[in-house]
């Protein structure tokens, strides 16, 4: 797979893709890479055209899939795949700096305190 230079973003967002790529070892030439067509609405246009993209990626003895179809562009849903991908990447290899790790425990806090503020109130 070769990086998603045509890809309709920013400079600095196509920056910090590589660096996140280098940072946890990503080598592109190992992603595999295969255009699907999308689901969902679209009609005409995403029954005959494969903008979507699907990646794998071996991480050790673990196989990665992403698959992305949310776009109109394949550039720009390759982008995405890849950020995704790298974003699965690290939730395995440093969990601790994981944003999307991060995230969820925040949400999880915020589930467990609202549900015991209810059970408080309920029993009152």
């Amino acid at each position: 797979m070769k990086f998603p230079d045509e890809a309709s973003v920013s400079a600095d967002k196509k920056q910090q893709l590589r660096d996140r790529l280098a940072r946890f070892g990503v080598d592109l030439v190992a992603v595999e890479e295969q255009a699907t067509k999308g689901s969902g609405p679209g009609g005409q246009k995403m029954n005959k055209t494969s903008s979507g993209v699907l990646l794998r990626y071996q991480l050790g003895d673990e196989l990665i899939v992403v698959k992305w179809t949310r776009e109109r562009h394949h550039s720009l849903n390759r982008f995405l795949a890849l950020r995704e991908l790298v974003d699965e990447v690290e939730v395995r290899v440093s969990p601790e700096t994981s944003a999307r790790l991060q995230e969820m425990a925040r949400i999880r806090k915020q589930k467990d305190r609202a549900r015991r503020r209810s059970s408080t109130r309920s029993e009152g």
